[in-house]
């Protein structure tokens, strides 16, 4: 069953095309990387996904249901969860507070003028598992200001968890770290993926962890969707080492 399905989907600012007709399915369990170089449109169509701005023609579909009017937050509450580019997070507040806030978000406990014993104990472990799944359940009183980027990321991560999301979205997951850092955060996606079967959509500019982590990867150019298939398939396809790899001399 398809998670996500996009069907011939274009936006247009003014006589600008950044996304043309572009098309994607996205089944259950399935880790999706979006590739392409500057310009290409991928940030253009991660806002479409997650509800930034509507596109102006074609439709979205999440889980089976036509999301292609709803608005960022309502598609938060029936799953979809994101990452940016640049991390988002609290950095006056300690890790658990960090991720306890999302909780509450997805508990519907925030507009709530106080919160029972039971409820905040359920919020407690709900918050505790997550931090054990993203590996920071030791660093749960450290301010996330504090923290390296590699665990200010993973504790964003945490905080997109925290929602219970059928799909999570990662923005450059992998920007401004270093080998080590790369590497943590790439493990970890892998362990979200199959170990505890997440589905997620990644934009990505380090070919290293698409090719590592990518069940299928789709290569957007000039707004277009120029290739889709198996890392393997995609490393052969001439017209993405024209257009984005690299061809050799």
């Amino acid at each position: 069953m398809n998670v996500l399905q996009i069907n011939n989907v274009t936006k247009r600012f003014g006589n600008l095309v950044a996304v043309r007709d572009v098309s994607l399915n996205v089944a259950r369990g399935e880790l999706c990387a979006i590739i392409g170089p500057n310009g290409a449109g991928k940030t253009t169509f991660f806002n479409l996904i997650s509800g930034y701005f509507p596109p102006t023609s074609g439709t979205i579909s999440f889980d089976g249901q036509d999301i292609t009017r709803l608005a960022t937050h309502e598609r938060v509450r029936r799953g979809m969860a994101r990452t940016f580019q640049i991390t988002e997070i609290f950095p006056e507040l300690n890790v658990f507070e960090n991720v306890r806030i999302a909780a509450e978000v997805a508990g519907g406990y925030r507009l709530r003028p106080w919160i029972n014993r039971a409820e905040a104990a359920k919020i407690h472990r709900h918050v505790e598992d997550t931090l054990k799944l993203v590996a920071l359940e030791t660093k749960t009183n450290r301010l996330v200001g504090e923290l390296s980027h590699g665990d200010q990321r993973a504790a964003e991560i945490a905080m997109a968890l925290s929602l219970k999301p059928h799909l999570l979205l990662l923005d450059e997951p992998t920007a401004g770290m270093g080998d080590q850092e790369t590497y943590q955060i790439t493990q970890l996606i892998r362990r979200l993926h199959r170990d505890s079967n997440y589905t997620i959509v990644l934009i990505e500019h380090d070919m290293r962890v698409v090719f590592h982590l990518a069940d299928r990867i789709c290569v957007l150019d000039q707004g277009k969707m120029l290739a889709q298939g198996t890392p393997k398939e995609i490393a052969a396809n001439e017209a993405v080492q024209a257009a984005y790899l690299g061809t050799a001399a």
